[in-house]
This record gives structure tokens, C-alpha cells and sequence, in this order.
């Protein structure tokens, strides 16, 4: 895989997890020979293009919406776009649909 040029604000953590018990527990997952608890760069740099892509997306279509509704404005155009990320099967953190939604937002008002 050719590398990929994280920005620094893109999420580089992945969602906590979570397991059922009255003993504190540190969930982790194997990688190769090592025990992990957030991505590989691999993983990583994938996560950030589909992230990028769906960017490159959503911009045009949160500009249309923004200029059929003005009176929403920018953190009505945000708070849609995050609940329909949200509705979609793509397995991203809240951390990446908030970076999601700031991208594809930023040229508004």
C-alpha cells in the first residue's frame, strides 16, 4: 500500500470498547503476534481515504442543501449530515463522522 498522508486532525483512535462484567477490562484484539488496541497504519490509511472520498462527496451535496435551506444553517446542515452518516452501514467512529461533517462544511455561510 503506498503511503497516505494523514492530516493531523483526521481520528487516529478507534471507539472504545466494551465488556460486561463487574471488573474493569481492557479490550483488545490481535495483530499479528501483538495484542492491539487501535489501528494499524494500514487500517488507518484506509479508514482516512474512504473518509476522504466520502469528503470529496458530501461537499457538493451539504453546499446544495445549504442553499435550498438557509435557514437551517451551517449546525442544521451539520447535525443532518451526521444523522444520515450515521444511518448508513459504513462502520465509522463518531470521531470520524464529526471530521466528516466539519470537511464537508467548512465553505458554508
Amino acid at each position: 500500500m503506498t503511503p497516505t498522508s494523514i492530516p493531523k486532525d483526521f481520528p487516529r483512535e478507534p471507539s472504545p470498547g466494551a465488556a460486561p462484567g463487574a471488573h474493569p477490562k481492557l479490550v483488545l484484539r490481535k495483530v499479528g503476534d501483538t495484542f492491539s488496541s487501535g489501528w494499524t497504519e494500514e487500517e488507518l490509511a484506509l479508514r482516512y481515504e474512504v473518509c476522504a472520498d466520502l469528503v470529496t462527496q458530501l461537499v457538493p451535496y451539504a453546499r446544495r442543501k445549504y442553499d435550498a435551506n438557509p435557514d437551517w444553517g451551517r449546525e442544521g446542515i451539520e447535525r443532518r449530515l451526521a444523522a444520515g452518516i450515521r444511518s448508513k452501514p459504513w462502520d465509522l467512529t463518531e470521531a470520524e463522522i464529526k471530521w466528516l461533517v466539519g470537511r464537508a462544511c467548512e465553505g458554508l455561510e
